[in-house]
């Protein structure tokens, strides 16, 4: 391809409308690329927590030695421990208050640890919904800078006595260049999107089994004095 044909110049001699839609096209790739690092790394780092916290829990320690300590650090813990913390919060306050029904008392606990894990997966979600946005809306922003240069196009050859492919080919290809921007913002949207809504679900099945198995220690220490009841029991 010539010089006369190269990107930067076919971006330089499309129309303003076509430069807008490629302007707006870079803005969003890059944007959803700055998502595509920061959910990458975010969900390194979440997984790792849960584990680290996964390990503590089933080596048996105490639970108010691990209570205590998720509550130290509550802005910097794992999403596990969140809910490990909210569901121990609950029902430590419930046997204060002397609830002695054992349904209640698994109720109110799973119920906390319930909601506290809706906002920890909102949290995790976050920006997963623009990165579908970017993937489903790119290639069909793209494709009206086309159509719109495309008609640009034919519009100044209407006025011309001998058209060649030497005189469409410019316009067509400045016209074709935002389509290939679209894809290029898609696609990598797209195959982020479902790489991590993959490992979402993952995340999730994982905190709904601890949510199950942790309940199945507060049941199995119902029975117990409310001092006794504070440590962990093996899978």
């Amino acid at each position: 391809m010539n010089q006369d044909l190269s990107i930067f110049s076919l971006v330089l001699q499309a129309s303003l409308v076509v430069q807008l839609v490629m302007a707006g096209l870079l803005i969003t790739s890059l944007a959803s690329w700055t998502v595509i690092f920061g959910k990458l790394f975010g969900l390194r780092r979440v997984r790792a927590e849960n584990e680290v916290f996964e390990r503590e829990f089933w080596a048996g320690k105490n639970l108010n030695d691990l209570y205590a300590e998720a509550t130290r650090r509550s802005t910097s813990s794992a999403p596990m421990e969140r809910i490990f913390a909210s569901g121990m919060r609950e029902f430590m306050k419930l046997r204060e208050r002397r609830v002695t029904d054992s349904g209640a008392l698994l109720d109110g606990s799973r119920r906390a640890m319930r909601a506290s894990f809706q906002r920890e997966l909102d949290t995790i979600e976050s920006n997963l919904s623009f990165l579908a946005s970017v993937g489903s809306v790119s290639p069909y922003v793209g494709l009206f800078g086309t159509v719109w240069g495309i008609m640009h196009a034919f519009i100044g050859l209407a006025n011309l006595t001998q058209v060649t492919l030497a005189t469409v080919a410019p316009g067509i290809a400045e016209a074709l260049v935002a389509t290939a921007i679209g894809l290029f913002a898609a696609i990598p949207a797209v195959i982020a999107y479902n790489r991590f809504a993959r490992d979402i679900d993952r995340i999730a099945i994982q905190l709904e089994t601890f949510i199950e198995e942790f309940s199945n220690i507060l049941q199995r220490n119902l029975g117990q004095p409310a001092q006794a009841s504070t440590v962990a029991g093996g899978r």
